[in-house]
């Protein structure tokens, strides 16, 4: 299954790959078969990235489902102002450009704070980019409490995609975005709800257990 938020870049690179083949057949000669090749590749690679395998989400009410597929960097605690207004424990993602990179909604409930903030374009795993970085910050409350958490752009990702609106009613494992290509999702929880991941965890969207209330 490919994500419906990336048939345009699909399409794009498609029709490219095509013409370039064409071309090649019309007037072959050694540039027009490495423009093909690399239109081949670049095809190919959007397959790939673009991938949005079907997930099984864990049910339960108090559950915390991991909203982004990569590596956890982070697990700590921080002031966010934002949403909360006060101490938080936070768990970073970082995506590399080999992880599926569809979004999912960590808890059901209603989107009651959505923001959208253009920034810098700082390495996605740098301490600061959570706050300078182009992101989108999402808040949602549940029946057991509240979540908020951040799709940020890196240095090569520049296109963050958020199907959300505010007063939205949503369920925990469904898609709401992506980012392209390669950067990072921050999560914020409370102080009482209980971490399941460490340092170094592999985590996959809709499918993972990050806390719990």
């Amino acid at each position: 299954m490919i994500a419906k938020d990336g048939m345009p870049v699909l399409a794009v690179t498609g029709i490219l790959t095509v013409v370039m083949f064409l071309l090649y057949w019309l007037f072959p000669n050694t540039i027009m078969l490495v423009v093909l090749c690399l239109a081949l590749f670049l095809f190919v690679f959007s397959l790939f990235f673009l991938r949005d395998p079907d997930r099984e989400t864990p049910s339960g009410e108090n559950l915390i489902i991991s909203p982004a597929d990569g590596t956890v960097i982070k697990v700590d605690q921080v002031e966010e102002t934002d949403y909360f207004a006060g101490k938080v424990q936070r768990v970073s993602i970082f995506m590399s450009v080999f992880n599926v990179h569809v979004n999912r909604v960590p808890v059901s409930g209603i989107v009651d704070y959505l923001e959208y903030e253009k920034g810098k374009f700082l390495a996605a795993f740098a301490d600061d980019a959570s706050d300078h970085n182009e992101r989108s910050i999402i808040g949602i409350s549940s029946a057991r409490g509240k979540i908020l958490f951040k799709q940020i752009a890196g240095l090569i990702a520049r296109r963050i995609v958020f199907n959300l609106n505010k007063s939205d009613s949503v369920v925990a494992g469904e898609r709401f975005g992506l980012i392209r290509y390669g950067s990072r999702v921050d999560i914020y929880m409370p102080l009482t709800a209980k971490i399941h991941v460490k340092l170094k965890d592999k985590v996959q969207s809709g499918k993972t257990i990050i806390g719990e209330f």
